[in-house]
């Protein structure tokens, strides 16, 4: 048994023949309970949200420009009032929660999916003038640097070599 049988990608998980000579051994056995173990573990980091994601929750992406510092989160399958977005001088904090009811053959099952973001805030970002917009599952917080912040700012004209 090598290190890669541990990894569910590692393997092929279509060899029934192997199964079947391997139920005799209860080593076996154990090996295929600690696999399906790894597989359950590793699926959740494949989709955990439903969405688009990542393992650490959903996809953020953020950015500076001369004038403030932008940050988009990837929210599909959630509503504006799902959101909660707080911002301090050093830290934006994003919050979302939805739950999820469905009704089939006379069962009801309900979901809850939520995550939590902290992203810390760099000196010279202007947390009163801060602003969020939510628009086609994409919340677009935009933090605007300081005056005294945009001053500092030096372009250096790059020169080839």
């Amino acid at each position: 048994m090598a290190f890669s049988d541990l990894i569910p990608w590692g393997r092929d998980r279509n060899n029934v023949s192997d199964q079947r000579n391997q139920d005799d051994n209860p080593m076996m056995s154990l090996q295929r309970d600690l696999n399906r173990v790894f597989e359950d573990f590793w699926g959740r980091f494949d989709n955990p949200f439903g969405g688009n994601m990542t393992a650490g929750g959903p996809r953020t992406d953020i950015s500076e420009t001369d004038e403030a510092m932008l940050v988009s989160v990837d929210l599909p399958g959630l509503d504006d009032k799902d959101i909660e977005v707080n911002v301090t001088d050093d830290m934006l904090t994003i919050r979302g929660e939805t739950e999820q009811k469905s009704e089939r053959d006379g069962f009801t099952s309900q979901s809850r999916r939520s995550f939590h973001r902290m992203i810390p805030v760099p000196p010279g970002v202007d947390a009163d003038k801060a602003e969020a917009e939510f628009k086609r599952g994409v919340l677009t917080v935009t933090l605007p640097k300081t005056e005294e912040a945009k001053a500092r700012v030096k372009r250096i004209d790059v020169k080839s070599g």
